[in-house]
């Protein structure tokens, strides 16, 4: 997705923000409104990736981790780092059994990988490797600036939407208008989320292919996806279950990885991304065993 079209659906999900301010205050709500909002784009640009970190309850690995599995893993994450030519990033663990994965940070320069501790031990090592490589693309695309500022602003849609029950609209008179009321904390959120749908779901196709290349193998990802999306239906991610209207951040849907490719999605179908993966690997000449350089010691989960 074009740098001028995410600026255009950013720019919407401001113009929502304040237009649920008007409808709840009039003219003086919506300057309110727009001033709240202007307020948290910049506050995002700086401390989104600290608050979804935050809240994801992502805590980060030490690089003197006395855990093999997690020294391990950090220093895959710097080994692809290095592939693809990005500054090594912060790297993040969340104890869910649910396996996924995302990445935050304005910029490469501040950038941070989360996966789960379901990721971890569910998936091998050449997967967990296609995974972050995945999130690494974000970060080289900067993506993850757009997708943890969306989800801020999305969040804070939906929370005035539902201060609309009790401190607004009104109707000509200044009577409570109950109707409009419920009718704006049902619509803004439905609004908002299929602007999330319109900025997430095309960059997923694009960090898969990218992440592929990073890996050396997309059909790591490929299967990684595959685990993932059965693990997401068996397995419950209590923050993300918390903080919905970040749920696009993760490479695979958490709140119940579920979802054909339709219009009410977040992500593509998992199917059609492992497709997608395949022809890749077919144009690079790759097959499942290992890209060289990556050198794996153990391929079955968990690893050390």
């Amino acid at each position: 997705m074009g740098t001028a079209k995410t600026f255009v659906l950013l720019a919407m999900l401001t113009a929502l923000f304040a237009g649920i301010g008007y409808l709840i205050g009039g003219a003086a709500g919506m300057l309110i409104a727009f001033g709240v909002a202007a307020a948290m784009n910049v506050f995002a640009w700086w401390n989104s990736d600290k608050i979804v970190l935050r809240m994801q309850g992502a805590q980060e690995v030490a690089l003197n981790t006395a855990n093999p599995m997690l020294r391990a893993f950090r220093q895959d994450v710097a080994r692809l780092a290095e592939r693809a030519g990005l500054p090594e990033p912060k790297v993040y663990i969340i104890d869910t059994p649910q396996p996924n994965a995302f990445a935050t940070g304005r910029d490469p320069n501040n950038a941070a990988v989360a996966a789960t501790t379901g990721l971890l031990s569910m998936l091998t090592r050449e997967e967990v490797a296609g995974v972050m490589a995945h999130e690494l693309a974000h970060v080289e695309h900067r993506d993850t600036l757009t997708m943890t500022v969306t989800a801020t602003l999305a969040g804070a849609i939906g929370m005035l939407a539902n201060f609309a029950m009790f401190f607004g609209p009104r109707d000509s008179e200044g009577r409570p208008n109950p109707v409009l009321g419920i009718a704006i904390m049902i619509l803004a959120p439905l609004a908002a989320g299929l602007v999330q749908m319109a900025i997430s779901r095309s960059r997923e196709y694009v960090a898969d292919a990218r992440g592929g290349e990073i890996c050396g193998n997309p059909l790591w990802l490929a299967s990684a996806l595959e685990k993932i999306e059965r693990g997401a239906r068996a397995q419950i991610n209590p923050y993300a279950e918390r903080s919905p209207a970040m749920a696009h951040m993760y490479i695979s849907n958490p709140l119940n990885g579920r979802g054909p490719d339709n219009f009410f999605s977040t992500h593509p179908s998992t199917a059609n991304r492992v497709e997608a993966l395949r022809r890749l690997a077919g144009e690079m000449g790759v097959t499942a065993s290992r890209a060289p350089d990556m050198a794996p010691r153990r391929t079955a989960g968990p690893w050390g």
